[in-house]
């Protein structure tokens, strides 16, 4: 399965899970069913996934935590906010970067309508 495709099973159970629950609840909870969700349409869902990074001349082995991987193959960050910031744009860039993954979506479960919380970012994905 490719990225893109992950990514159009992602949209629509992020999509699904904010229609059932609505804005308004902690990330923690939209993480748990997007889970449930995504596993559901038969997707790989890890949750929390400590991530390793090098920096100079030392390793850390958990550099971040990444809120869902899927499949292994997309990244997922979830916010649940009344408004995105330029800085959690740059976060799950950040991630993609470092992890050398090409897909990734920053999620925000706090706005009225899902497609408004949306943000793709590719790290050298051919469209």
């Amino acid at each position: 399965m490719t990225e893109n495709e992950i990514g159009s099973i992602v949209i629509a159970g992020a999509i699904e899970v904010h229609r059932e629950l609505g804005p308004g609840l902690l990330e923690s909870v939209y993480e748990a069913a997007l889970a449930h969700e995504l596993t559901e349409r038969g997707l790989s869902v890890r949750r929390q996934v400590p991530v390793a990074i090098h920096y100079k001349t030392i390793f850390l082995e958990e550099g971040f935590r990444a809120d869902l991987v899927i499949n292994d193959q997309v990244i997922l960050e979830l916010k649940s906010v009344e408004q995105l910031s330029k800085a959690h744009r740059k976060q799950i860039q950040t991630y993609l970067r470092l992890t050398d993954t090409k897909l990734g979506y920053l999620l925000n479960f706090g706005v009225a309508l899902m497609k408004e919380g949306i943000v793709r970012a590719v790290n050298g994905l051919p469209e």
